[in-house]
C-alpha cells in the first residue's frame, strides 16, 4: 500500500514504548477510566505498523510483552495476544491525522457521563480547558468495533484532540502516548467540576473579553482552535459553535446546563435594561402568629 510521506518513523526503541503504553493502561485504570478490560491504546511506529493493546487484557495490568502490532488495515502482524477489537478506531484517526502518533481510548466516569447524556460541554469556564481543549463534540452513536464506528469520527478529528463518543466514552489523540492521555484527564476533571458547580447552583462563564485573551495566548502558544479560524466576529464563541450544527444528527441537546450569555450584546443596552425585582421580604414573626392562630381555632383553644 502508498505510504503517507508526512508519517515519520520514531526513533524511540520499541521496547520503551511498550513500556510507555503500559504505564498509561495503569494510570487508566487507578483513576477509574477503565474498568475490567475496557480501553486501549496505541502508538505509530512508522508509516504502516501500529503498536497497540491486545483485547480481554485489563488495562491496569498489562506487561509489555502483552502488546501486538497491526498495518494499518487493522491486520495483525506480531504479538502472541489478539490485537484491540477497537483498533479501526485508532487506525482511522491516524489516518485522517498524520501528525498523529498515539491514542487512547477508554470510559472516565465523569465525561462518559455527558456521553450518555449526550449533553454539550459548556465552553468559556475554566483558562486550562479553553487553552488546551477548546470545544468538545459529540460523535453519533454507532456499535463498537466495526468501520461504521470509526468513520464516526471522521467530521471532528481534523478540528480537536479529544472527542467523545456517544453513549460509550472518550478518544484523544497526539503526538506522544502521554499526550494523548492528557486531553482525556483534563477532559474528565472538567467535566466533574462542571457537575459539583452545578450542584452549588450555577455556573459562571468568562466575559467575551476574557475568553479572546485566553484563545490569544492559545495562539501564541502554538495551538490550533476553530474559533480562531473562523474568526471572533463571526460566532458565538462560547456557545459550543464549532460543532453545534451536528447536534441533531448526534441526538444532542442542552439538558442539564443552560446556554451561556450572548457574548455580542450591546454593553449598553444590558446597562439600561431594568434590573429583576427582589421578592418581598418574609415577615416570620407574622407568618408564625398567622400559624399558630389557625392552629389553636383548630383546636378550639385560645392563643397564647
Amino acid at each position: 500500500m502508498a505510504t503517507n510521506p508526512a508519517v515519520k518513523t520514531t526513533t524511540k526503541p520499541l521496547s520503551k514504548l511498550k513500556e510507555e503504553i503500559c504505564d498509561i493502561g495503569r494510570r487508566i485504570y487507578n483513576k477509574g477510566f477503565a474498568a475490567g478490560n475496557d480501553g486501549n491504546i496505541s502508538f505509530r511506529l512508522g508509516p504502516n505498523e501500529v503498536l497497540c493493546t491486545p483485547t480481554m487484557v485489563s488495562k491496569g495490568f498489562m506487561k509489555p510483552s502483552d502488546l501486538c502490532i497491526v498495518d494499518m488495515e487493522g491486520n495483525q502482524i506480531a504479538g502472541e495476544r489478539k490485537r484491540s477489537s477497537e483498533i479501526l478506531l485508532h487506525l482511522t484517526i491516524m489516518k485522517e491525522r498524520p501528525d498523529v502518533n498515539s491514542v487512547v481510548h477508554c470510559h472516565p466516569p465523569h465525561a462518559t457521563a455527558f456521553a450518555v447524556a449526550r449533553e454539550p460541554i459548556p465552553q468559556c469556564v475554566l483558562p486550562e480547558v479553553e487553552v488546551f481543549l477548546g470545544d468538545i463534540p459529540i460523535t453519533k452513536y454507532e456499535t463498537p468495533g466495526g468501520q461504521k464506528f470509526a468513520d464516526t469520527v471522521k467530521p471532528y478529528v481534523k478540528t480537536a484532540n479529544v472527542l467523545i463518543l456517544a453513549n460509550h466514552g472518550t478518544v484523544s489523540f497526539g503526538e506522544t502516548v502521554e499526550k494523548a492521555y492528557w486531553w482525556t484527564e483534563i477532559l474528565d476533571a472538567y467535566c466533574r467540576i462542571l457537575m459539583l458547580s452545578r450542584d452549588l447552583g450555577r455556573v459562571t462563564y468568562l466575559t467575551k473579553q476574557e475568553t479572546k485573551e485566553l484563545l490569544d495566548l492559545k495562539q501564541k502558544w502554538g495551538y490550533s482552535d476553530p474559533r480562531l479560524d473562523k474568526g471572533m466576529e463571526n460566532c458565538d464563541i462560547c456557545a459550543n459553535d464549532v460543532f453545534r450544527s451536528s447536534w441533531g444528527n448526534a441526538g444532542v441537546t442542552r439538558k442539564a446546563f443552560d446556554a451561556p450569555p450572548p457574548m455580542g450584546a450591546d454593553p449598553q443596552r444590558a446597562a439600561a435594561a431594568p434590573a429583576a425585582v427582589a421578592p418581598p421580604a418574609i415577615d416570620y414573626d407574622v407568618l408564625v402568629k398567622a400559624v399558630t392562630e389557625q392552629v389553636c381555632r383548630e383546636l378550639g383553644i385560645g392563643a397564647a
